[in-house]
């Protein structure tokens, strides 16, 4: 009984331990795929990145970060302004790439209604 104890309380602390870190952002001038691809393009080139999701529509990008890595807002709007684009929000959230993408079709859709 108290192994399985131990068990499920270092099971319900591993998320924390492991807690993801996703930059993500409103950026303003995408208006095309083209857009889109290159600012994914430049993101998908940064080491610290794990993954990336860009979302034309809504105009959101996200970076997701390697366990321990981190890019400075700075870094991460410098390389959304080379592209040519503008950033007009950072937040930095505990989310996966996918859950901002859930988020994003969600939003969608209640706004489409």
């Amino acid at each position: 009984m108290k192994r399985l104890l131990i068990t499920l309380m270092l099971s319900a602390m591993a998320p924390a331990a492991f807690a993801v870190t996703t930059i993500k952002a409103e950026v303003n001038g995408m208006v095309c795929a083209f857009c889109a691809k290159g600012i994914e393009k430049k993101l998908k080139a940064l080491p610290e990145g794990q993954g990336t999701f860009v979302d034309l529509k809504s105009r959101v990008v996200a970076l997701q970060l390697k366990d321990a890595k981190d890019v400075s807002d700075e870094a991460f709007n410098k390389v959304i302004q080379d592209a040519g684009y503008s950033v007009s929000k950072v937040e930095r959230v505990s989310l996966t790439l996918a859950e901002i993408q859930a988020q994003v079709a969600n939003a969608g859709k209640a706004g489409g209604k």
